[in-house]
C-alpha cells in the first residue's frame, strides 16, 4: 500500500497549493541558470520544497539525482557520492538536476560538507537544488552568499482543507466534516503531517479518533519569535507558544532578549510593559500556587507582546539566545566550584560548612598559605586549583598588595 503523502505528491508546479510566488522563482532559477548555480529552498516542514524540487524536474524533462543531505554531512561523503554526480553525464541523454534534501543536517566545520559544498557549487555544470527547514542559521551564512534563497511558507488552513478534501473525492472516501477540521488544526500548515492523520483515520474509522495522536508540531522557538513580532493579534497569535518544547519562563527569556531587535520608541516600552506583566503574573502563581494566573502570563507573552505595535517589521532578524540564561548558568558553575573548595576545606580543618563559609572571600589567600602535602589531602581538582590562583590575583591587586616583587 502506497502511503497518501507519496500517492498524492504533485508532479506539476502549477498543482502546488499555497506557493505561487515560489513556483515563479523556482522557475526563473533554472531559466536563468548558471546566473545562480544553486537554489535553496527555504521553508517549515510540509510546505512542498521536495515536491517543487520534482515537479521542476518532470516539467523540464530533466533526470534527477537525489541526494539526502544529513547523509553527507562530512567532506569525504560528499567528494564520494555529490562530485562524481556534478561530472557525469545523464545516462538517457537528458539535462540533470540535483536535489541535496534536508541540508540542516550537514555539518560547517572545516572537516563538515559545508565548506565542500560550497566549492562544488562554484564549479558545478548542473543546477542544484538544496532544501532546507532555516536556512538563516549561522553556519550557513557562506552558503546563502553561493546561491539564491527561495523561501516557502506555512500553507493555510483553506489551502490544507482543500488538499485534504481533494484526496478524500480521489480515495472514495468520507469523513465528518469536524473531523477534517480537526487533522487541519493539528497539522497547523503541514500537508505532510495532514495526509498521515488523514490516513490513519481512513485506516481506523472516525470512531476511534480519540486514539489517533493528531499531529500537534513542535515549534522551533525562532520560528515562534518570527511570528510573535510579524502576525497581528488573533486566536492564532494567543496560541503562539502552545506547542513550545520550552516552559513558558524560558519563553520569557527569549522574548525579553530579542524585543529591541523588533521594537523601539513607544512600541518597545509597551512590550517590555506587558513583559513585566507577565512577570508579576509568574511571581504570583510561585508564590500562591495559583495556577489559573497561568493565562494571564501566557495572554502578556504573546497577544500582550504582539499588540505593542500595528508597524511590522520587514527586515530579516538573527534572534538571539538569551544571555540571561548563560549568565545563570555561568554562575552556578562558579558557585559549584566555591561549594566543592569549601566543602575539602571545611574537611581538611574539622569545622562545619556553615562556619568554613564565613571565610569564602579569603579563601585564595589561606589555602595559597598551606604547604604542599596539605593541599594534597585536600584532593582539590585542576579547574578548583586554577579558580582559586586567580581569585588570588584579584584579592592582591584589589588590596593593592604585591605579593609576586
Amino acid at each position: 500500500m502506497i502511503p497518501l503523502i507519496e500517492k498524492y505528491r504533485v508532479d506539476n508546479l502549477n498543482d502546488i497549493k499555497g506557493q505561487s510566488i515560489a513556483v515563479e522563482e523556482v522557475r526563473n532559477f533554472l531559466r536563468m541558470f548558471p546566473a545562480k548555480k544553486a537554489l535553496i529552498l527555504n521553508g517549515p516542514v510540509g510546505t512542498g520544497k521536495t515536491s517543487m524540487a520534482l515537479a521542476l524536474a518532470k516539467e523540464n524533462d530533466l533526470e534527477l539525482f537525489e541526494l539526502n543531505a544529513s547523509d553527507l554531512r562530512n567532506r569525504s561523503s560528499l567528494e564520494a557520492v555529490l562530485k562524481p554526480s556534478l561530472e557525469q553525464q545523464s545516462l538517457f541523454g537528458k539535462g540533470k538536476l540535483i536535489l541535496m534534501d534536508e541540508a540542516d543536517g550537514i555539518t560547517g566545520s572545516d572537516r563538515g560538507g559545508l565548506p565542500e559544498l560550497i566549492a562544488l557549487i562554484s564549479k558545478t555544470k548542473v543546477p542544484i537544488i538544496i532544501t532546507s527547514n532555516d536556512i538563516w542559521k549561522k553556519k550557513f551564512s557562506l552558503l546563502r552568499k553561493s546561491c539564491k534563497i527561495v523561501s516557502l511558507k506555512e500553507l493555510s488552513d483553506i489551502d490544507v482543507k482543500q488538499i485534504i478534501t481533494e484526496v478524500l473525492k480521489k480515495e472514495n472516501k468520507k469523513i465528518k466534516p469536524e473531523t477534517i477540521d480537526l487533522i487541519v488544526k493539528g497539522s497547523r500548515g503541514d500537508v505532510r503531517a495532514a495526509l498521515n492523520d488523514l490516513e490513519s483515520v481512513i485506516l481506523l474509522g472516525e470512531e476511534n479518533i480519540d486514539d489517533i495522536s493528531l499531529r500537534e508540531k513542535k515549534q522551533d522557538i525562532f520560528n515562534d519569535l518570527k511570528k510573535l513580532f510579524q502576525n497581528q493579534v488573533d486566536e492564532q497569535t494567543l496560541r503562539i507558544f502552545d506547542n513550545s518544547d520550552l516552559s513558558i519562563d524560558e519563553i520569557l527569556l527569549w522574548i525579553e532578549e530579542n524585543i529591541p531587535l523588533e521594537y523601539q520608541g513607544k512600541a518597545l516600552t509597551k512590550a517590555y510593559e506587558c513583559l513585566s506583566r507577565a512577570d508579576i503574573f509568574k511571581g504570583r502563581i510561585y508564590r500562591k500556587q495559583y495556577w489559573r494566573f497561568l493565562v494571564y502570563q501566557s495572554f502578556f507573552l504573546s497577544g500582550g507582546v504582539a499588540s505593542a505595535t500595528r508597524l511590522k517589521n520587514n527586515r530579516f532578524i538573527s534572534y538571539k539566545k538569551p544571555t540571561r540564561i548563560l549568565k545563570i548558568w555561568m554562575a552556578n558553575m562558579r558557585n559549584a566550584k566555591i561549594k566543592s573548595i569549601i566543602e575539602k576545606y571545611a574537611k581538611l580543618c574539622h569545622m562545619s560548612k556553615k562556619k568554613a563559609m564565613k571565610d569564602k572571600n579569603l579563601m585564595p589567600l589561606i589555602l595559597s598559605s598551606l604547604n604542599e602535602e596539605t593541599k594534597n589531602k585536600m584532593d582539590l581538582e585542576d579547574k578548583e586549583i586554577d579558580y582559586l590562583k586567580e581569585k588570588e590575583i584579584d584579592l592582591v591587586v584589589s588590596s593593592g598588595l604585591n605579593r609576586y616583587k
